[in-house]
């Protein structure tokens, strides 16, 4: 009988490597990959910019299951597990407005299901897992190529403890009338989850892709760094929305990227409200004539958090266009920074890209720096750049006192208007909840 949970002891080496492609009962050609990427992540260095990582490799978990199985009935689900995704709320809003759902618990999914009508219309949205065995063909032809597992220490990483994850393929044609949505929960201490989502929308399709994530707060540390990497086609459209709520003992670790073909359209719509340090930097590559990229992010750094976060965009194709819309609020000493960078190639003649970074700082002990790299690589394109940083309005706050507001109240209305156009791009669901999260923060001057 097959054990339903397994943990692998802490550390990580050659022999925990190979017992999770065994485990998976994977090809060789993927063991091979993992191990090679193993020893890629031993070698190489911790990232030379941004926050200061202090992670202990050697005290972490790389892999837990506790069942052996997909389920696609709640009811099958562990009562922890269905409890703990019924608190969050993921069943009501699947039953209420979702396409599919994907939870994963720890290093698998738990629980996956999609309604019969986008099987017929030959929508794939299966776990990373299950694709690998079910779909051999069609994920070694995407797997890895965009992101590839030497680029840095953590995609490295990613490559060889990988698991769980989403796996989306909309044909041609075919356009979504319902967001498809995964959720990914750490729940243990000291533990590493390391998803990788492989999304494909072909010709003429569209997408709208939902992702959330939470943990529970312990005294050490754990890590979340996943690879994420969509392949946008020909007129096609993809928009991929976060909110991630980690706790703040999580080192958030993430490397995201797409790449789209002639007047497709990739969209990047990214809320950072927890973690104890994020690093994030979403990227688009414009490959084809007319193609199109857009980020919309807001990152709140409260105390004790770093939100190190910005956005890519690299134009290779004429006529190309990217927008970069980058909102953060630092309060309690928190740290809230953008990270960008834009590269319009002697190619990418008449294009055109507009960043704009905004930030408030609440209070004395906070603070923010934008670290934008521009290349503007021809003379019939237009690279545009502002960036500001400033404190709640005296006037404003007065105003809102003045007709009958606290300062608590009038603060928050204030930050709430700073974020609306991040809020405005979200589904009414969601920018409730997010309304929500940032009530809960205490906001002071």
């Amino acid at each position: 009988m097959t054990k339903l949970t397994y943990e692998t002891p802490k550390g990580l080496n050659e022999e925990i490597i190979l017992k999770i492609s065994q485990i998976k009962q994977e090809p060789k050609w993927m063991t091979d990959f993992r191990v090679k990427s193993y020893y890629a992540f031993i070698n190489s260095p911790m990232p030379d910019f941004g926050p200061y990582l202090d992670i202990d490799f050697g005290r972490l978990t790389y892999y837990k299951r506790i069942d052996d199985k997909v389920h696609a009935d709640w009811d099958e689900v562990p009562n922890k597990v269905r409890k703990t995704f019924a608190d969050i709320g993921i069943q009501k809003a699947e039953k209420e407005y979702l396409g599919g759902v994907s939870t994963q618990y720890e290093s698998e999914v738990i629980y996956h299901n999609m309604l019969s009508y986008l099987d017929k219309k030959g929508v794939i949205f299966v776990d990373t897992d299950t694709a690998l065995k079910k779909y051999p063909k069609l994920f070694r032809k995407y797997f890895s190529q965009l992101v590839k597992y030497d680029e840095n220490k953590f995609t490295s990483l990613n490559g060889c403890v990988w698991s769980g994850g989403t796996f989306i393929y909309v044909p041609p044609g075919v356009k979504l009338d319902r967001p498809l949505q995964s959720y990914f929960r750490i729940n243990t201490k000291d533990m590493g989850q390391f998803e990788r989502t492989i999304i494909v929308v072909d010709d003429d399709a569209e997408l709208d892709y939902i992702e959330g994530c939470t943990a529970p707060t312990y005294t050490t540390d754990s890590l979340h760094a996943a690879v994420v990497e969509i392949y946008v086609g020909k007129n096609a459209r993809c928009r991929y929305t976060t909110i991630q709520n980690w706790a703040s003992n999580i080192y958030n670790l993430v490397t995201k990227r797409a790449i789209v073909e002639e007047n497709g359209l990739m969209e990047w719509i990214d809320g950072n409200i927890g973690s104890k340090v994020n690093m994030k930097y979403p990227a688009v590559i414009l490959k084809g004539k007319g193609a199109r990229g857009n980020c919309v992010t807001i990152s709140v750094a409260d105390q004790n958090q770093i939100q190190d976060t910005g956005a890519k965009m690299i134009h290779l194709a004429p006529y190309t266009k990217s927008n970069i819309m980058a909102k953060s609020i630092a309060r309690n000493g928190g740290n809230a920074s953008y990270r960008g960078l834009v590269k319009i190639t002697e190619a990418a003649t008449n294009s055109y890209s507009s960043v704009k970074c905004d930030t408030v700082i609440l209070d004395e002990q906070s603070k923010s720096d934008a670290i934008p790299t521009n290349i503007l690589a021809n003379q019939s394109s237009v690279l545009e750049h502002e960036a500001t940083v400033s404190k709640i309005s005296q006037e404003q706050l007065f105003y809102l006192m003045s007709r009958g507001l606290t300062m608590e109240q009038a603060t928050e209305l204030i930050i709430l208007g700073f974020i609306d156009v991040f809020r405005k791009e979200l589904p009414m669901e969601y920018a409730v909840e997010l309304n929500k999260l940032l009530q809960k923060k205490e906001y002071c001057l």
